[in-house]
């Protein structure tokens, strides 16, 4: 594949001072670059992976998707032409602005602006985060993953998977369509959930420790109005989460634990447990919606539904001792 990771998004926003505000003290970001009308935010060693704009709008304004080099980004902009794709090379100035060596860009049958690039540049001074986090899980996996609503998935899978070569993780379709693509060993960089409209849905970003997302869920209790989705995990990426509504109305996942997919040998397959194992109070969904979710939600446990912990190196103690019962219903599923 081409496209490596998800590098970095821009956001639009009504007001810089709300997103300030947000993306310091709960999700933990770092703000390095504010002026009245755009905010550069930090999440590890790269000189920014949120650009906020004060364009007056909301949603998502740029998908910044990074490749390995010059000769990649070259190879890339030949393909999307040669499937018809207007392709524009990206200006010095722009160039700059987003601290890369070089880009190009293009938009997805929705319209979105897509910006290929390589070379992005990191910064000489630590990461340091706007309230007390152990830090964010990116690296070559990217900034994290998002989310989007689609009036129609077929022509924008096609676009994903046929002409730039993202894979499909898997799928559900219940309680609502949605499909998930990989670019690299993260279940999934971006998916298209089948909702009858155009619109960004979320974006996660995967923090290192599980304590840094249990304070961010009081945080973001302390607010009325804040919390969208209650903690839980998904059956996909197993990744433990909550979401919340940021100002530019679409949705923050706050996560830990995301498993990763080998590449090569991974088989996309349909997830018929639904989307999460446990949790997950979609406030968003309809009440018909959300009762279908419960009722997957219950059934996985009444199946005894389990999946493994994943977690970093150092950030886990192995406890001594055993749960026969445990233990027995392990077997059980092995051998089912």
């Amino acid at each position: 594949m081409l496209v490596q990771s998800l590098g970095y998004v821009g956001v639009r926003a009504k007001d810089i001072d709300d997103w300030s505000g947000y993306g310091t003290r709960l999700i933990g970001l770092q703000a390095v670059d504010k002026t009245r009308a755009s905010l550069a935010l930090r999440m590890d060693d790269r000189k920014q992976r949120l650009i906020v704009n004060a364009d007056g709008g909301e949603g998502i304004g740029f998908f910044g998707w990074e490749v390995a080099d010059g000769a990649a980004l070259d190879r890339l902009g030949a393909r999307l032409a040669s499937h018809g794709v207007d392709v524009a090379r990206g200006a010095r100035a722009l160039a700059e602005e987003r601290h890369v060596a070089d880009l190009i860009v293009a938009a997805d049958p929705l319209g979105n602006r897509l910006e290929f690039f390589h070379g992005a540049e990191t910064a000489a001074d630590p990461f340091v985060p706007g309230r007390n986090i152990s830090g964010f899980r990116t690296g070559p996996l990217g900034l994290g993953h998002v989310v989007l609503h689609v009036e129609r998935v077929e022509p924008v899978m096609a676009f994903y998977r046929d002409v730039l070569g993202f894979r499909l993780s898997d799928y559900f379709l219940r309680p609502y369509e949605i499909y998930f693509l990989h670019v690299n060993p993260r279940h999934h960089s971006i998916a298209f959930a089948a909702t009858g409209r155009n619109a960004v849905h979320h974006m996660m970003m995967e923090l290192f420790s599980f304590d840094d997302v249990g304070q961010g869920y009081d945080l973001a209790g302390a607010e009325d109005g804040r919390l969208a989705v209650t903690l839980g995990r998904h059956c996909g990426d197993f990744v433990t989460s909550f979401y919340t509504w940021n100002p530019s109305g679409f949705m923050i996942e706050h996560g830990w634990g995301a498993r990763e997919i080998d590449v090569e040998t991974w088989q996309a397959s349909e997830r018929k447990e639904g989307p999460s194992l446990w949790g997950h109070e979609r406030m968003w969904l309809s009440l018909e919606k959300r009762r279908e979710a419960r009722e997957l939600c219950l059934a996985n446990a009444a199946r005894g539904l389990r999946q493994p912990v994943q977690v970093l190196p150092g950030n886990h103690k192995v406890m001594s001792g055993a749960c026969p019962w445990f233990e027995a219903v392990k077997k059980q599923q092995r051998s089912a």
